[in-house]
């Protein structure tokens, strides 16, 4: 149902950019679906934004939706017309609007690579909201300004992750239901599911794990797809994530030590199985990535993670030192 929404969403929005896409002076072509009223960005200014950057088949490359997360930068001088900063100057906080950046213009100018996966797009295509436009006050010193602006952000980071925090026992109890699962829970706050026991004995700790895994947050990408962060198997990571530059990810069973220190949540939940078991786990935060996140996952996120537990490697025994030689008394 989700997923069709959003194509419904998608078609009715794709009909007003047709009616109402205007160019800017750059060149670059534009469409406000909804104006906040507010003063129009200017160079300098800290702009908080959630956004979709599509290519021109439509499919998402990257969604502040997915991760959870809206990004704060600030506006800097243009360096060409039609550039990124160029067009942020017609819209102001409140406003809903769509954008394409000329990827051949921007390949002529910036003399940068252009990303692989844009390789065969025209454009950059972005959907974004405003969600706050900091600006600095007339005659307002840079340094009164930038302690002002650290301190908003600061704080609304710290309302964030409250926000996050709070909601998060509502996040794993929603997958829950909606994947009708029936979780066992342990005292760390692990549910689990194991849809396959594996054979023999399960790994202890000191043991290392090779693991098929895939790691992803409790809700929804938005195209409907699962929201995987991490993966170690191929078919997924093709299906559910962005190609990632560089040289080729390598797939398949991955070690993972079982020791103190390392990922809790993950470490438990691989030691419910035997060789060839597979368990779904759900971690809260605290046995998962923490109050602080990191990377794409950000702070109090709730994680699941579909684990195949491949083979378990026993410590090897230490070797014992030579002996060392005792000189027979002298007579």
């Amino acid at each position: 149902m989700k997923k069709s929404l959003l194509i419904l969403l998608a078609a009715v929005l794709g009909l007003a950019a047709c009616k109402n896409e205007k160019k800017a002076a750059g060149g670059t072509l534009y469409t406000i679906y909804k104006s906040g009223g507010k003063e129009k960005v200017k160079e300098g200014d800290f702009v908080k934004v959630d956004f979709i950057l599509r290519h021109d088949n439509d499919s998402i490359e990257f969604s502040t939706y997915d991760t959870g997360m809206s990004q704060i930068f600030p506006v800097a001088k243009k360096t060409y017309g039609g550039d990124m900063n160029d067009i942020l100057s017609q819209f102001g906080e409140g406003d809903s609007v769509s954008f394409k950046l000329n990827a051949d213009t921007m390949d002529h100018y910036t003399k940068q690579p252009r990303l692989e996966s844009f390789k065969k797009d025209k454009y950059l295509n972005y959907t974004v909201v405003f969600r706050k436009v900091f600006s600095k006050k007339p005659n307002e010193a840079d340094s009164t300004f930038q302690r002002r602006a650290n301190d908003y952000f600061q704080a609304d980071y710290k309302e964030m992750t409250e926000q996050r925090k709070n909601s998060e026992a509502a996040k794993i109890k929603k997958y829950v239901e909606e994947n009708k699962l029936k979780t066992t829970t342990t005292p760390s706050g692990l549910q689990y599911v194991i849809t396959a026991p594996g054979t023999g004995v399960k790994p202890v700790m000191g043991d290392t794990v090779m693991v098929n895994y895939t790691g992803k947050f409790t809700y929804k990408k938005s195209d409907g797809n699962d929201n995987v962060f991490d993966t170690s198997v191929e078919s997924v990571a093709k299906k559910t994530m962005p190609p990632v530059p560089g040289p080729a990810m390598v797939y398949g069973p991955r070690p993972i030590p079982l020791a103190e220190g390392v990922f809790k949540g993950f470490v438990e939940a691989a030691m419910l199985i035997g060789k060839g078991g597979k368990i779904t786990a759900i971690l809260p935060s605290n046995i998962a990535y923490g109050p602080q996140g990191g990377g794409r996952i950000g702070p109090y996120s709730p994680v699941v993670f579909d684990i195949e537990l491949v083979d378990i490697k026993k410590p090897s025994a230490p070797v014992a030192a030579p002996a060392t030689p005792v000189e027979a008394p002298k007579k």
